[in-house]
């Protein structure tokens, strides 16, 4: 089986970042963005994605941690459609439901192509600790538009932001690893157009 597998580099006057990405890894995450709980999540999706990220960022953190953790989210999308290849043989579809504490997510996806998003999360506050709740959806846009993966995000329930956004990035993580199976059944790529 040909190594799904990219690395590569973005550098902007607000950020420098690179990401390599192993998409038959073994959930290791080698992980450093300045930004505690975002390297936190990232972890999730490494691990409980069994897949292998090391993920190196330098960005305007005096500024605010926007610039950063939307930038790590293009460069990971444009690496996780890099590794992937022609996607032959993939499964292409995954929902997963995952929970975290009092808070359950649901996290469907398409790997078509056809970059979407749909967001339907409500959080609590505007922080938890240092970090601002609606980057998630900034990082997770970043994500699917340069990826070309369809995504739907909802929370089904919870009340702490840390465990809401935890069980969206381990839902994530979860997903992809579905989603990107290889199945020997598959001929081709999962879609009668015979391209994705």
């Amino acid at each position: 089986m040909k190594e799904r597998r990219c690395k590569l580099e973005r550098n902007t006057k607000e950020t420098a970042i690179t990401v390599e990405v192993n998409i038959d890894g073994k959930g290791e995450g080698n992980i450093n963005t300045g930004i505690g709980f975002f390297d936190h999540m990232l972890q999730q999706i490494a691990r409980h994605g069994f897949m292998d990220l090391d993920i190196q960022a330098k960005g305007d953190l005096e500024v605010d941690f926007h610039h950063t953790v939307e930038d790590v989210g293009i460069l990971l999308g444009k690496a996780i459609e890099r590794a992937l290849g022609d996607k032959k043989g993939v499964v292409r579809y995954a929902s997963i439901v995952t929970p975290m504490d009092e808070a359950l997510s649901r996290v469907t996806m398409d790997i078509s192509g056809r970059p979407y998003l749909h967001f339907d999360v409500t959080f609590t506050g505007e922080r938890t600790g240092d970090f601002e709740v609606q980057l998630v959806e900034e990082f997770f846009r970043g994500l699917a538009f340069n990826s070309g993966i369809t995504l739907h995000i909802e929370n089904l329930y919870g009340k702490n932001d840390h465990h809401i956004i935890e069980s969206i990035f381990k839902a994530f993580g979860r997903g992809l690893d579905a989603a990107t199976r290889l199945d020997p059944r598959i001929q081709g790529v999962m879609s009668t157009k015979g391209i994705l």
